[in-house]
Order: C-alpha cells, then sequence, then structure tokens
C-alpha cells in the first residue's frame, strides 16, 4: 500500500485540488476504462455522472442511492459524497429534497457503499473522498492500494482519498 501526503489549498470542488487531479490521471483510463460518480458535482471525470442538484455537471439528478441501484458493470466509481451530515442537509436543501433522518444515518452511507461494491467489477477500483480512510473495505470485497492525504492548512479537516480494488 502506498501513502502519500501533499499539502493543498481547499476547494469545495474536490477534482479541482491539485494533488487529487493528479492522482485521478494516474488511476484512471478514461479512454479504456467505464466509471461512473454518484455525488459528480461540476468537475468530475467520469463518464457516467449524477448528482441530485440539477445545476451540476450531470446527465442524472437523482438519490444517489436509487441512481446506484440501476448501474452494472463498472470499471470504477468514483465516491465523493458530502463529508458530513451537515453537508447532507445543506446539499439535499439547495437541490429541494426534504431531508431525513435516514440520509444522515450510517445505515444510508452502507447502503451506498454495499450498492458501489456490487456495481464495481472484480479487478474494478473505487477512489472514495472524505475525512476519514473507511473507504468500502475488506468486508465489501475490496483491498486498499494507495492513500492519499492531502492537508490544507490550519485547522481546516485535510481531504483523504483511498485507492480500493475489487479482489
Amino acid at each position: 500500500m502506498k501513502i502519500e501526503r501533499k499539502w493543498a489549498m481547499p476547494n469545495a470542488y474536490t477534482f479541482k485540488i491539485k494533488p487529487i487531479a493528479e492522482l485521478l490521471k494516474e488511476e484512471i483510463n478514461i479512454n479504456k476504462e467505464i466509471w461512473l460518480d454518484p455525488f459528480a458535482g461540476l468537475y468530475s471525470p467520469a463518464q457516467y455522472k449524477n448528482d441530485l442538484n440539477e445545476e451540476m455537471n450531470a446527465q442524472d439528478h437523482e438519490d444517489a442511492l436509487e441512481w446506484l441501484k440501476k448501474r452494472t458493470n463498472a470499471d470504477g466509481i468514483l465516491l465523493d459524497p458530502p463529508y458530513s451530515n451537515r453537508q447532507v442537509s445543506e446539499h439535499y436543501k439547495k437541490a429541494g429534497v426534504k431531508i431525513t433522518g435516514w440520509h444522515t444515518s450510517a445505515g444510508w452511507t452502507s447502503a451506498i457503499k454495499n450498492e458501489v461494491a456490487r456495481v464495481i467489477k472484480r479487478g474494478g477500483k473505487c477512489i472514495s473522498f472524505g475525512w476519514n480512510s473507511m473507504g468500502l473495505g475488506k468486508n465489501r470485497g475490496f483491498e486498499i492500494e494507495r492513500i492519499l492525504l492531502v492537508p490544507h492548512g490550519g485547522n481546516k479537516n485535510d481531504t483523504i482519498v483511498v485507492v480500493e480494488r475489487k479482489i
């Protein structure tokens, strides 16, 4: 397992953070692989994108869990959900969707991870982003290959990127 640490300025759009953009260029081959992003935002490099917010650059604008349930056989998934319950609440309210306790529960997070694990082909990758390095984990059939820690200075949380392969 490779662990790296590279400082960068924070950005609300994860994929615009320089060391993360560099990692994605190394890990994703868009010309030969099918990548999905259930929380796409504006700058996702995935071919198939979903974002609840209709103002975002995505083909679909559905609840991420429902969108994932319709998918199969991806070479990889970018998993960049809101990192905290506060962020979940803000994103859903901004999209005009009523937030429920389900959306801020560990059950919702677990259900999304279970769907991501189901959709990715054996040998495929999940690249997850957040404030922890949990990723999908061995119980879902994944093995960590790489971790990138991106500190942003001051009292800001690091952005943690976990690259896992389905075994």
